[in-house]
Order: C-alpha cells, then structure tokens, then sequence
C-alpha cells in the first residue's frame, strides 16, 4: 500500500476511534473532522492522483462495515464521495488529454505483421539460420489470424513463397507487401496501431533511429526501417499520425495494460541517445496523449548494458490490469535489472491504484546455445511471448524449463493454444519472439 494511503488511513482510524468513545463530546467538531481530512486528500492529489481511487475502496471497505445510524458511517459517506469526485475529476481531466488509445496486445486482432529475414545487411548465413523461425511463426498464425510479410524484394518475395511451401505452410491466409527494410524487429519499426476517440483505427509512425545508434560506437543502419510504417499506411489506406518529429518511441520500451497503466525502463526512452533534453513529464503527456493512459511504472532499467538499453519486454509483462507476468527477484538481478527497480516492480500499482498480482516465470536452466552448437553464455527469457487470436506464441530454446515456461502460459491462457517457437539462433542477434511481430488489431 502507497505510503499516502497508509497515512490517511491511519489518521482516520485514530479520528473515529475518539469518535467512538467521546461521540458526544466531539459530535460538533464532525465537520473539522472531515475538513482536516480534505486537506489531507488534496494532498495526495497534488502528488499522487491515481492512487484516490484505491484510497477511496478502501474507505468504502470501513463504511460498509459500520451502522448506517451511526455519525462515523455519515463522516465517512461524506469522504467517500469527495474521494470519487476527486478521482472523477482526473480522471476527466486526463481523459481530456487523450487522442489517442493504444489497444491492448490479447484485443482481436486482423493480422500480426512479420519482416523476413534477408541478406541484404547481414549476409545469407544471418538470413539462412533465422528462416525456420519465420516458417514456425508463420504456420502457427495463419489458422488464427492474417500474417503481412514485408518482403525486402520480389526476389525475397518468391524465395519466402518457396520456403513455405516446401515446408507444406498454406498461404491463403498469407499477404506479402514489398518495402525496404533494415533489420527484422518489427516490434520497433513497425506502425503502432490505435484507436481516436471515434474508435477508428490509425497508424503511428514514430520515430525510430537503431536505438540510438548514431550516438553509440557502433552504427546501426536503420533509415529504410524507419520509413516503414507511413508506406504500410498507404499501403492499407490508413490515416497516419506522424510523430518523427515529436519523440523517439520504440515498441518494445513500453508495455500497457490496456486499461490506462504504461510501464517502461527509463533507459530506453529518457536516454540522451534517443529523446535528448526531454523530460520525463513530458514523455508523459505524450505518452497520455498518443497511447491513452494515465499511469505511469517508471523502472530506471540500465543505460548500454545491450542494445536496446534494457527494454522492458524482455523481462515484465502485463496478462491484464491486475496482473503482471515477471521473474522471480533472483532471477530479475540475474537479468541485471537494478534491486531498486525490482523493489517498484513488486509494488507497481494499477490506473486504480491497486497493487499487481506477480506470476513468476523462470529463465532457462542452462545457457543458450544455438542450433548450430555456439554457446551464447547467458540464460534467457520465456516472457517475450507474443498474444494471438487463438494461439500464444512462446520462445524456447530446447533448454528443461521450456515444458515449466509453457505450461505456465498455457494456464495464464487456457483458451489459447500455447505454441513453442526455437528462437535460440534469433536469441543469438538480441531478440525473441515478441520482439519480432507486431500486431494489428481489427478495424
């Protein structure tokens, strides 16, 4: 519990408690009672609005446990409703900021979109060793949903068509588009799909640039990624919101709830590399604004420990907004997330100021190794799940917790299918399989 609410809870305890005992004595002083405890509720708003609705359950809790006859149960009917109107009221006013919702990643979605692998950057090895990853997303998709493959040619085009034959994947589920890209994250450089006020779909194009890479010792090239989505909003006749010139924002650095909660690493985003001079409330207003909430879980995370600067899906998740999926503490040090944060990460609250339930998923047991025998060194994560129409796309690594991992999926989602995917040459270039769809929900 904040330690805000804890406070005021205290102090009203100890309010009715004399109450109880000197009730006649203090039966004239019930309106300074509850001015004294308005102050102290406009203090918390001004610092922390988004826990008044936890407060205000809370009071309700102690209320309905008393008799109605009583002039405790009257006090606090009094604070509850300046509880709910003080909550309405951000909540109005947040709701007046926003242009824009970012659905949630389980909401039905037309298509997941997948960029394939190709040699014009890394070479035919890079492209070779990724294809069977691609195949597998690919055959486990179409039954749920559309799969939009950009191909970076018609070369690679028909080179993907045969794969997938070859492999006896169908295609009538299967749309191709032709663009120029960089690298395969598509959780980075891919349209961000939302919703106006109006409920109509839109594309974001925000602005990417390879993770900050023209400010790092080695460049990235990243410039054809970063044209992608306005070429899929023509492609798909969408309106899109162009935001290159407003903030850096890469898909992977944020992960929401779908009910107002956003939750980040600050070196991912407040990072002199990406979004220099910016201010964290800045972000989020334009967080509010462009992805439609209004709380915020803000983890430090660690500047140029891996390329991303320690994005947030690799490690936390969200099954809904009461729930996170994250590793046990051990397991987050293990991962090099900072003991402060984890602290935050245990105690994050919801938009409704209640605290979220943790589920615990384990690394793997042993360090990756790849399909072609390279030990990577390093354990790695089964939480870069991906959530489809009616199947859960999980990595594996062919390691003794893939069965432990999927089986815990398999329960977070009993109506979906849980489907294991190989990812350790993936694994091998920083990524798994979150990392590399992106969904687009149903317009």
């Amino acid at each position: 519990m904040h330690i805000f609410v804890r406070s005021l809870l205290a102090f009203i305890v100890l309010c009715f408690s004399i109450s109880w005992v000197f009730a006649y004595e203090l039966s004239s002083k019930d309106q300074n009672i509850l001015d004294t405890l308005y102050v102290k509720i406009d203090f918390i708003y001004e610092r922390k609005p988004e826990i008044i609705g936890d407060l205000s359950s809370k009071v309700k809790k102690i209320y309905d446990t008393l008799n109605s006859d009583s002039r405790t149960y009257a006090i606090l009917w009094d604070l509850y409703e300046y509880l709910e109107w003080k909550m309405n009221d951000w909540e109005n006013e947040v709701g007046a900021n926003i242009l824009y919702t970012m659905p949630e990643e389980g909401e039905k979605h037309e298509a997941t979109w997948l960029e394939w692998p190709h040699h014009y950057q890394y070479g035919k090895t890079y492209r070779d060793r990724l294809d069977s990853t691609w195949i597998a997303m690919t055959d486990a998709l179409i039954a749920s949903e559309k799969v939009n493959i950009v191909a970076y040619n018609q070369d690679e085009k028909e080179r993907i068509i045969d794969l997938l034959e070859e492999e006896g994947v169908s295609l009538d589920n299967v749309y191709f588009y032709i663009h120029k890209f960089d690298d395969v994250w598509a959780r980075d450089n891919m349209p961000i799909y939302v919703r106006d006020k109006e409920g109509n779909l839109v594309i974001q194009d925000w602005w990417f640039n390879g993770w900050g890479s023209d400010s790092k010792w080695w460049k990235y090239e990243y410039k054809d990624s970063d044209k992608v989505p306005s070429l899929i909003a023509k492609d798909q006749e969408l309106p899109l919101v162009d935001l290159n010139d407003v903030m850096i924002n890469e898909g992977w650095s944020v992960e929401i709830d779908g009910h107002g909660t956003l939750l980040a690493t600050r070196s991912a985003i407040l990072n002199e590399n990406r979004n220099p001079g910016m201010t964290q409330d800045e972000v989020e207003n334009i967080f509010t604004q462009y992805l439609g909430v209004k709380n915020f879980i803000w983890l430090d995370g660690v500047a140029g420990l891996e390329i991303t600067d320690m994005h947030i899906d690799g490690f936390a998740r969200f099954y809904d907004d009461e729930t996170m999926v994250t590793l046990s503490e051990e397991d987050l040090e293990e991962w090099s997330v900072p003991s402060h944060d984890i602290d935050t990460l245990y105690g994050a609250q919801n938009a409704k100021g209640k605290q979220y339930e943790v589920v615990t998923m384990p690394l793997t047991k042993n360090d990756v190794i790849t399909e072609y025998g390279k030990d990577l060194g390093y354990k790695w994560s089964y939480i870069n799940y991906y959530i489809a129409n009616t199947v859960v796309l999980v990595p594996i690594y062919q390691d003794l917790n893939d069965e432990v991992a999927l089986e815990i999926i398999q329960d977070l989602y009993p109506e979906r299918e849980v489907i294991g995917i190989d990812v350790r040459n993936l694994y091998e270039n920083g990524g798994m399989v979150h990392c590399v769809t992106q969904q687009q929900p149903v317009r």
